[in-house]
């Protein structure tokens, strides 16, 4: 006889009942499980975004619509995939001493700073472009 009880079927063999081998759950496609009792957190799996290829240069726009009127400047057309394109907004930001956030494929800085902008763009090696106003 065992010294130490680990699980349920290690009772059942105590006490004479037939225990059936139990396998953990088999692999579903359902995407909403987080938790399983058998197996513990579940991670789930992330599908990897499509990127847009770019065609070299970099669109600098600045934008104030559905902003309050507060401006923006917008940066596309980088061809970058999303880490790139955090670290690129996070030296952006950091450049130009204010706040911005990346939406999409899309780098939003706060203000109107495209001059500080552009020095950055063309040091990383990108050809920029100023679209609009």
């Amino acid at each position: 006889m065992k010294d130490k009880l680990t699980n349920l079927s290690d009772l059942a063999q105590v006490f004479g009942k037939e225990t059936k081998d139990v396998s953990p759950l088999p692999k579903s496609d359902d995407d909403s499980l987080v938790y399983s009792t058998n197996t513990g957190r579940i991670k789930q799996s992330k599908a990897e975004q499509a990127i847009t290829p770019c065609d070299g240069f970099a669109k600098v726009r600045r934008e104030t619509k559905g902003r309050k009127g507060k401006g923006v400047v917008t940066i596309t057309g980088l061809g970058l995939d999303a880490k790139a394109l955090k670290d690129l907004a996070k030296k952006l930001k950091k450049t130009c001493g204010t706040g911005g956030t990346v939406v999409g494929e899309v780098i939003e800085i706060q203000g109107d700073k495209r001059d500080f902008i552009k020095a950055a763009l063309e040091k990383a090696g990108f050809k920029v472009k100023f679209i609009g106003g």
